[in-house]
């Protein structure tokens, strides 16, 4: 007699088994999947709770889009954009630093430091020599602010490799340093206002590029990734690697150009302030409608230079011997260092990159506070650590990606944004983000279980 149970093969198993195709085929990181999902939940979440506990009108309640003030509104979203570039840019290169086995504690405090010198600088001396308001001056100051940055992370990498000092040691002790250098270079006094041009780094009105332009970055964004994948498709063809179905290429392409043509539309949605619409025609001698005229921020410009930063990381860890070298010391240290990987002059080489970085993201700070500050960047090398964690950078070494990394620092920006617009005390924000942190090395350490 027969009594084996017949195996189900209802709807729900072909839907399961359909989902489980695509992935397969697209081969989409499922570790991103559930990091789109984590951030779409917290989106959501904020948005329901500002809908239905503080009362604020929300477009999925029936409420129209220019009087929605709930957490998911062009307005917010575009600020959050902005909020996330700093710690973004930072997290690209704390990816190359955890990857390598190492740490690094101090990009806060390199933000305060090098901030606080580039205030100096296009506020106290170079006015005094080229004059206020020179067109140089913001050109100068990047150039001195991100190379300081790199001075000083390579400092950090020189005691790491050639003198063997802990990496935790090096930058927990460059994190006090680089914190009480920030209050004496101007005795803990605030810088204000910095050069105009500069200014214009850290977003605003004036900070973005604009409708039309932000439809230009688009365009070339599509064209871009339908090139990649065309370019991919093409070298695994090249090598005879397996290549994935044409459909599964065309879906790919179709989510990216989808995703990049409504971050277009979200940028475009957001308008400038009537009141900076009214000085703006009125220095330029145009005549509002009585319904008011819109003017679209596009995308800021710290977004386009975290996108910027986001692309080269990329092709610096996926197409390049750096990249390699990278992880091969990550996997192995020691058989990195036998296959002839200079280790020493690898590891300096990656932390003068972060100090970079923290000075490019210095140059976004302090112009998006229109200031310079020894507080500038306080805690941020808590989120930067725990943006490329959440990302998918394993603290065990050798695995990470730049844009897992830039995605963590998206939700960690978003968790804070939320908890500030529903009014959490900073306190129990601090809890919130500390607990998050924990989860997630958690999570790593069952993933890279699950893998083995």
């Amino acid at each position: 007699m027969n009594t084996t149970t017949p195996q189900n093969t209802g709807p729900k198993t072909k839907q399961q088994g359909a989902v489980k195709r695509f992935l397969h085929a697209t081969e989409l990181d499922t570790r991103l999947l559930g990091m789109l999902g984590a951030l779409l939940l917290i989106w959501f979440t904020f948005e329901i709770y500002c809908a239905m506990f503080l009362g604020r009108p929300s477009v999925f309640l029936g409420a129209a889009a220019e009087d929605a003030t709930g957490f998911l509104t062009p307005r917010n979203l575009w600020n959050l954009s902005v909020q996330t570039s700093s710690i973004g840019i930072m997290a690209t290169g704390m990816v190359l630093v955890i990857v390598t086995r190492n740490i690094d504690l101090s990009v806060g405090s390199l933000i305060g430091v090098t901030g606080m010198v580039m205030g100096i600088l296009q506020v106290d001396i170079l006015p005094q020599y080229l004059g206020l308001g020179h067109w140089s001056i913001w050109i100068i100051t990047v150039a001195v602010g991100i190379g300081l940055g790199a001075l000083i992370g390579a400092l950090h990498g020189y005691l790491i490799a050639y003198l063997t000092i802990p990496s935790f040691i090096v930058t927990l002790g460059g994190l006090m340093v680089w914190r009480g250098a920030a209050f004496l270079a101007n005795g803990g006094k605030t810088i204000s206002p910095v050069d105009q041009t500069f200014a214009l780094l850290g977003g605003g009105p004036y900070g973005a590029v604009g409708s039309s332009m932000s439809w230009v970055v688009g365009i070339l964004g599509c064209m871009g990734a339908v090139w990649m994948m065309a370019h991919s498709r093409a070298q695994r063809r090249k090598h005879e690697f397996h290549l994935r179905p044409m459909w599964a290429e065309v879906s790919m392409a179709a989510i990216a150009c989808g995703a990049i043509i409504g971050s277009v539309f979200l940028a475009n949605a957001y308008p400038w302030p009537k009141g900076i619409v009214n000085a703006y025609a009125k220095a330029n001698d145009l005549v509002v409608p009585p319904e008011g005229l819109f003017i679209s921020h596009g995308f800021a410009i710290p977004v386009l230079i975290l996108i910027g930063v986001g692309i080269c990381m990329t092709i610096l860890m996926t197409r390049t011997r750096f990249g390699r070298y990278v992880f091969a010391i990550g996997g192995n240290p020691e058989a990195a260092a036998l296959a002839g990987i200079n280790t020493r002059w690898m590891t300096l080489k990656i932390f003068a990159l972060m100090g970079m970085l923290s000075g490019l993201a210095a140059v976004i700070a302090s112009a998006r506070l229109n200031s310079a500050t020894n507080a500038l960047g306080t805690l941020d090398e808590l989120y930067v650590i725990a943006a490329a964690v959440i990302g998918g950078t394993s603290l065990a070494g050798g695995l990470g990606t730049i844009y897992g990394a830039i995605l963590g620092a998206l939700v960690m920006q978003s968790l804070q944004s939320g908890m500030v617009l529903v009014g959490v005390d900073a306190a129990v924000q601090r809890i919130v983000v500390g607990l998050v942190l924990v989860l997630a090395v958690y999570l790593d350490i069952l993933y890279r279980r699950t893998t083995k």
